[in-house]
């Protein structure tokens, strides 16, 4: 499974919605850091305060007959806070942690107020757990009605009074961690998500849309290189010059099409004459070996520029392709080969249609047959399927053909021997116009030695692809 999209809109949307989704998440990570330090910095300055003021009640009853618990005095005004409480003594419980920052913090604020003291004492315990708490609660204080103030986090900072006077001790709620301030967070992340990426996305369709149809056309005039309608011009500017400069392109490139095919014809009709008229005056010539060579030199030419004609106007054959029994369709070279006497057999147990251009698809796999014939004596033709695609396959007991020069021999004009005798190989372009219909087809020609000796040829036919010749 691919998670990451192949289109433009897909790629530039989760582009936009990962760094949106990163960039909230610091954003969170950087609140969320400061709302602890505000929070911090009130239960301190609360608890200096209570430090700060003068006892104006006896200690036994001091913190206990009006008091909201911790609960409420997290959310009670500062300047109601109470004083804080003398005793002779006091020690952290065991396993408490001493808060050495906020210590060190309260210390600062006392001393530009003016505190004296020896010693700060800053640490956090359940209110159940503390003393204090406990027996105001006993007494008969007025947070205790509450089931649950047990449980709740205070803040005990004392400070150690010069000359033995004893520990000044200030009991802070610790109030909650505000929870609204995350759920306000991702309803804000929700709400910028749901805009940007609408804006975005409609956007980017204004400029994927004309791209599609751009891409769509270019794959169209590649399969039939024939001109329709120009593409309308339409989004932003530079993808309307984009369109407008292909429909410029396309057009050009038509023409020299149509010219290169009337040149073509031309060619092929003043060059055919002239070989006509040689192919009978060579009749007048007494000599019957030199007029057998004579007439095999016309043939030679003659089927050479066949050849040089078939590969130009390879991709400009009329008309679409057409569903085809492939099996049928190598059943029917295979046959033309046998009539000729030719060593050659067919091993086509499945049966494959597939849309293609039958006249083109012929003439590829009669040129592999034929070099499979003429190098290796014999040739073992077969069809099958494998991994989605069809593969018509030719295979020789030949000598093969280097590794080294495997892709030079699908060049035009290349032959593993020099000559360009038809007996010894010909012109050289029979692996070349191969290719080329198989490329047409949206598929390749494939050339691998065998094991056991031999060339193997594979036309390789897409099942789902584009035919386009």
């Amino acid at each position: 499974m691919r998670l990451w999209p192949s289109s433009l809109r897909g790629q530039t949307l989760l582009a936009v919605a990962l760094a949106l989704v990163i960039t909230q998440a610091f954003s969170a990570v950087l609140l969320y850091r400061a709302g602890e330090t505000q929070r911090e910095n009130d239960i301190i300055n609360r608890a200096a305060i209570s430090l700060l003021l003068e006892q104006d009640r006896p200690q036994e009853r001091r913190g206990i007959r009006g008091d909201r618990g911790p609960r409420a005095l997290a959310t009670r005004r500062i300047e109601r806070s109470r004083p804080a409480i003398i005793t002779p003594k006091f020690a952290p419980q065991e396993g408490e942690r001493i808060e050495s920052g906020l210590g060190e913090q309260l210390g600062g604020i006392l001393e530009r107020q003016g505190q004296a003291f020896t010693q700060v004492v800053v640490l956090k315990r359940k209110a159940g757990d503390d003393p204090w708490l406990t027996a105001a609660a006993k007494g008969g204080a007025r947070f205790a009605r509450r089931s649950d103030w047990q449980g709740e986090t205070i803040l005990v900072a004392a400070i150690e009074l010069p000359e033995n006077a004893g520990w000044k001790v200030a009991r802070v709620a610790v109030p909650p961690r505000e929870r609204g301030r995350v759920v306000g967070l991702i309803v804000q992340t929700t709400l910028l998500f749901l805009v940007l990426m609408g804006v975005l996305f409609l956007l980017l369709r204004r400029i994927t849309r004309p791209l599609a149809q751009l891409t769509g056309r270019t794959e169209q005039f590649a399969a039939t290189q024939d001109a329709a309608e120009p593409l309308p011009a339409t989004g932003p500017a530079d993808v309307q010059r984009l369109i407008t400069a292909h429909n410029a392109m396309e057009a050009r490139i038509a023409a020299l099409l149509d010219e290169k095919d009337v040149m073509l014809g031309a060619i092929g009709h003043d060059l055919k004459t002239p070989l006509t008229a040689l192919r009978v005056r060579i009749e007048a010539v007494e000599d019957e070996g030199q007029r057998a060579k004579m007439a095999a030199g016309i043939e030679d030419i003659t089927r050479s520029l066949d050849d040089i004609l078939s590969l130009a106007r390879i991709g400009r054959a009329p008309g679409a392709p057409e569903n085809a029994q492939l099996n049928a369709l190598a059943s029917s070279v295979v046959e033309e080969f046998e009539d000729m006497g030719k060593d050659v057999s067919f091993a086509g147990a499945e049966k494959i249609t597939a849309p293609v251009h039958v006249t083109w698809l012929r003439r590829a796999l009669r040129n592999l047959v034929s070099n499979a014939v003429r190098y290796g004596g014999t040739a073992q033709v077969s069809l099958l399927s494998q991994d989605g695609a069809a593969i018509l396959r030719v295979e020789d007991n030949g000598p093969g053909i280097p590794a080294d020069q495997m892709a030079d021999m699908l060049e035009p004009f290349r032959r593993g021997e020099a000559s360009r005798n038809r007996a010894t190989g010909g012109a050289g372009l029979g692996l070349t116009i191969a290719r080329a219909i198989a490329q047409q087809h949206g598929g390749s020609l494939v050339l691998t030695n065998r094991e056991s000796g031999g060339l193997r040829a594979d036309i390789l036919l897409p099942a789902s692809g584009r035919n386009e010749i």
